[in-house]
């Protein structure tokens, strides 16, 4: 089972308030459902969201609804559940802010009552996940949950809903509708927690605090690396310019200080500047700094140079 298939059959088996599954139908309805006068018809892949659409419904207008299975011939050859409600139709929709007095009200934006406040607008979205909804699982993909919506109206108020709780969602527009998009790691965690998938979250977070240690060590051991390549790097230009002094017999022109820095350069080639320090200071007893090492090497280089242009 997949990750988001994961998270569904975990949050299809919490136990909600009345008006907590109505705020989640609602979702789940104005999301993907077919609405007539005499007929609700609502089409998933996934079996625990269409169990659950068929016990909410008994539980809430003791309505037995229908459930018939056929394949999804494309791609992945999914089964297709489809949920058929035929009886007491009206006073479902109207439940859901679907009617009003002329008829239907298929307005893809809820009733205020819907969403009137965080548990209902939790539940609003819980069931706009179930049915439009998807995350990646953090092992083995980019951070990324969507929901993917129809209407665009409906996009624009699930992206606002979302970000009423600081998840920085975005709308990006596909050729089947319209994306709703989270991609930081910490805001999709967020959502899963108000989603109420704790396992779910437990999981991701344990995979993300890995994923930044294991990404933080490599970080780590890249720093190291080019520390110790820019070093070497250094201390062959180092030792060229020594043998280049020599070469052009110069070296006599260095003072005895610098002589002495060019001699422990030439014997520990591979040393970075704070270990040759600390190596000039054990033998010669003498406190030799880093900076005062880079000041000597510094008037190597410039005689070096100045005797590659004459």
């Amino acid at each position: 089972m997949t990750f988001s298939g994961k998270i569904k059959e975990e949050i299809t088996k919490l136990e909600c308030s009345k008006v907590e599954y109505i705020s989640e139908l609602s979702g789940i309805f104005r999301t993907t459902a077919d609405i007539k006068l005499y007929c609700i018809r609502i089409q998933t892949e996934n079996i625990n969201v269409a169990n659950r659409i068929f016990r909410v419904v008994k539980e809430l207008y003791d309505v037995t609804a229908s459930i018939t299975i056929k394949k999804n011939y494309n791609f992945k050859k999914n089964e297709i559940y489809i949920i058929e409600i035929r009886k007491d139709v009206l006073k479902i929709i109207k439940d859901l802010g679907l009617l009003n007095d002329q008829g239907l009200d298929l307005s893809p934006v809820p009733k205020e009552f819907i969403v009137s406040d965080d548990e209902l607008k939790q539940a609003f979205i819980r069931g706009c996940f179930m049915i439009s909804g998807s995350v990646n699982d953090p092992k083995t993909s980019r951070y990324h949950l969507e929901f993917l919506i129809q209407e665009i109206k409906l996009a624009n108020f699930l992206c606002d809903l979302l970000n009423s709780y600081n998840l920085n969602a975005k709308v990006l527009r596909r050729k089947k509708g319209h994306m709703v998009y989270i991609k930081e790691s910490e805001k999709i965690s967020d959502l899963l927690k108000m989603l109420k998938a704790y396992e779910g979250v437990m999981y991701y977070e344990d995979v993300r605090i890995y994923r930044e240690k294991v990404n933080m060590t490599n970080r780590l051991n890249n720093c190291e690396q080019a520390n110790i390549e820019k070093s070497m790097k250094s201390a062959k230009k180092q030792i060229e310019d020594i043998n280049l002094i020599k070469e052009k017999d110069a070296y006599d022109l260095l003072d005895s200080k610098i002589k002495e820095v060019a001699d422990y350069r030439i014997k520990y080639p591979e040393s970075s500047l704070i270990e040759l320090s600390e190596i000039i200071s054990i033998e010669t007893n003498s406190k030799m700094t880093k900076s005062c090492l880079n000041h000597r090497l510094r008037k190597i280089k410039d005689l070096a140079e100045k005797l590659r242009n004459e």
